[in-house]
């Protein structure tokens, strides 16, 4: 649990409150509702954050499309950006990572 001014509240409902918010954010600025998400969560997450987090995407209205751990999202949005041949590596230097 964690004490807020309005009392205890659950890590999930604190999580959806934030993913809530985030969602209001993308939605004004695409212009338009949001027909589904893709969160990332720490590679070590196990099976109960996992679901937790998708509990915490439900409390906030939110179609989750997929979870991707945070490393491959990473290598994701970078992939684009390499050329064969060029040796390039990307890594996800986070806080339980690398």
């Amino acid at each position: 649990m964690i004490q807020t001014a309005g009392g205890l509240l659950n890590p999930i409902r604190v999580s959806a409150d934030i993913l809530k918010a985030l969602a209001a954010r993308a939605t004004e600025a695409l212009a338009g509702e949001l027909d589904g998400v893709v969160i990332t969560v720490p590679a070590y997450f196990d099976d109960a954050q996992r679901q937790g987090t998708k509990d915490a995407a439900r409390l906030a209205g939110l179609h989750v499309l997929r979870l991707l751990n945070e490393p491959t999202a990473a290598a994701i949005a970078y992939g684009p950006r390499l050329r064969p041949g060029r040796g390039d590596a990307v890594y996800d230097l986070g806080g339980g990572n690398l």
